[in-house]
């Protein structure tokens, strides 16, 4: 991961986050629904094209990997969101996905394998998978160096007030991209929206002396599933965001209450005392956290006004692999019919 934002040391994260965090602002956002909406309709469209010629030849519903179809969807809106580019990847294939996708495998090889041989420099050219990668790299660059040049011969000078009041509905190239050009140079400390955190919590034990700058791994999938913070942790029960829940002999948790953060639309490490981290908290909590939660949530309404859907086996047969990023070890396969009009 270089030095992005997660990896990065204070310097660097400081001086990127400050860069990033205003494309995020609100008025950006706005204008970001547009995107979210005609990218998932492709979507939509493209899955009632395959089950109308399935019942054409008798049939009544189609088998479809979500996962893959979303990682689509989410690299389109990431493509034209991000940078006023379609990668078009919902209907069709393009080196620059192919390339995408094999960066990312290999972040997750490199997250779990002992030996950091890519570090040795003839590795790059004596390993097949290394000279992939290096490709693959050398195409997303390319890519992105020409959006980036594109967006600053066309960047418009302005002063704060007349960028706050410019409609980014209706730019042609309402992107992230073209938000962060035209605010660059601009202080922009007035207009981030930053997390309240609640301070820590003292309690009676020492616990473990941690040496500072240590990399301290967390494991979110277990904090979720923790019987110990949730009540059936394993039932989908999405009501029990809306209630106050005591801590009942936890030390140093002050529980769960919705009233902690007014006005969330989401449940967030706040509300829970940090006992559900689905962006991470603190400082470096993920900086587009409010961007993927609008984006899943149109994306979801938008496929459920228009299909039933069913997951193909049980839960238990759907396996998961760590690296990098959580993702499904054969697909999520799922079964989707056209929506019962009765609900």
């Amino acid at each position: 991961m270089g030095k992005g934002l997660i990896p990065a040391d204070l310097d660097t994260w400081k001086q990127r986050r400050r860069v990033i965090a205003p494309g995020f602002h609100a008025l950006y956002l706005e204008a970001m629904v547009k995107v979210f909406t005609d990218c998932s309709e492709r979507t939509t469209l493209k899955f009632e094209k395959l089950l109308d010629r399935e019942q054409s030849h008798g049939g009544e519903a189609i088998e479809l990997d979500l996962e893959a179809e979303f990682s689509s969807l989410a690299l389109d809106i990431i493509g034209l969101g991000v940078f006023n580019y379609d990668f078009g990847s919902i209907t069709k294939e393009s080196p620059v996905i192919k390339a995408v996708y094999g960066t990312l495998f290999e972040a997750e090889h490199r997250s779990t394998f002992y030996i950091p041989y890519w570090k040795i420099p003839l590795a790059r050219w004596v390993v097949p998978r290394q000279r992939k990668f290096h490709y693959d790299l050398k195409i997303i660059n390319d890519c992105l160096d020409g959006l980036i040049r594109n967006a600053k011969e066309s960047r418009e000078e302005a002063d704060v007030e007349k960028l706050q009041q410019r409609d980014y509905l209706n730019l042609k190239d309402a992107s992230l991209l073209r938000f962060l050009v035209d605010m660059r140079g601009a202080d922009v400390d007035d207009r981030q929206v930053y997390n309240t955190l609640l301070g820590g919590y003292k309690g009676d034990k020492d616990g473990y002396k941690i040496p500072a700058g240590t990399d301290i791994f967390i494991s979110v999938y277990n904090l979720h599933r923790s019987p110990y913070f949730w009540d059936r942790p394993q039932e989908f029960i999405p009501e029990r965001f809306l209630v106050q829940k005591e801590s009942e002999g936890i030390e140093g948790w002050a529980g769960f209450d919705p009233s902690r953060s007014p006005g969330a639309l989401y449940p967030n490490e706040i509300i829970s005392d940090f006992a559900f981290l689905p962006f991470g908290g603190g400082p470096r909590k993920c900086v587009g956290d409010q961007f993927a939660l609008m984006e899943s949530t149109v994306a979801l309404a938008m496929l459920l006004q228009k299909f039933d859907v069913e997951l193909k086996g049980s839960p238990e047969s759907v396996e998961l692999v760590t690296g990098a990023t959580i993702h499904t070890k054969n697909g999520l396969w799922c079964k989707l019919k056209k929506r019962s009009r009765g609900l």
